[in-house]
């Protein structure tokens, strides 16, 4: 299978706003294995134009998404230097296809971490603070019509993330009893608790490190991950004003505009 095909193929859908087929269309076999490195062929590509690698994020951590992609794990995907915004920020949605917002909770670590074998005592080791997130997540493939291989060949979906609230040390807060409301144009929309996600967002992090080690790859002091959403994902529209607050660790706020003629 040509890879770096595949990956040229996502790479122009995202800088043209012309999504393609379904990867699993076209390649009836494609196996989660070949999506990751036709993911990590993208990043590469990317990294050569001169993006840094700055984190990663994670997907699919709840039951009921597992379920509806017939799979048992999460996925990931990477996060790049020009992905970043903060609370605050205003995004052009001409940059992007249908997106969607997520509520999630970052980590950003101080500590290298390299699976196999990564515990939930090294996450916390490892962490710094955690923050509030959005991601805004988008596909390039058309009309959302995928599988699990084609959100982990398309960099799991992702686009943007955006970072809010004030850093706070894990042993100020319990994750998977942080509460969270979400507004939209000033209506609340959503509310959710840490451990929507796989319990504990840190179990979420333990389970990227260790699968990145499969690809002998290490999450790196520094580095940002984005441990999964909390709540389901909203679509985004011009005009639209997220926020999130988050007990114990702040908020988080975006708005989205159509990008100015020049």
């Amino acid at each position: 299978m040509d890879y770096q095909r595949i990956a040229t193929a996502l790479l122009e859908a995202e800088k043209s706003g012309v999504p393609i087929e379904p990867l699993t269309k076209q390649n009836p076999n494609l196996t989660a294995e070949d999506a990751y490195q036709i993911q990590l062929a993208q990043v590469a590509l990317k990294v050569m134009k001169g993006a840094k690698v700055v984190g990663k994020k994670i997907g699919l951590t709840s039951a009921v998404m597992q379920e509806m992609f017939q799979v048992n794990e999460p996925d990931y995907g990477h996060l790049l230097d020009d992905m970043m915004y903060v609370d605050g920020d205003t995004l052009p949605l001409d940059s992007f296809i249908e997106p969607k917002l997520e509520s999630e909770i970052a980590f950003v670590l101080k500590q290298d971490l390299r699976g196999p074998g990564i515990t939930a005592v090294d996450v916390a080791a490892a962490t710094d603070y955690v923050v509030p997130a959005f991601e805004l997540i988008d596909s390039r493939i058309v009309d959302w019509n995928i599988k699990f291989a084609d959100t982990v060949a398309d960099n799991g979906s992702s686009a943007r993330a955006i970072l809010g609230g004030q850093p706070t040390p894990l042993a100020a807060v319990d994750l998977a009893h942080i509460g969270m409301n979400v507004w939209k144009n000033g209506r609340q929309i959503d509310t959710a608790a840490g451990a929507a996600v796989m319990g504990n967002p840190l179990q979420a992090v333990v389970w990227l490190a260790n699968a990145l080690g499969n690809f002998g790859i290490s999450l790196n002091a520094g580095e940002i991950v984005l441990s999964g959403a909390l709540a389901k994902a909203v679509p985004v529209q011009e005009g639209d004003v997220f926020s999130a607050s988050f007990a114990h660790i702040g908020s988080v706020s975006v708005s989205f505009t159509k990008e100015e003629m020049s």
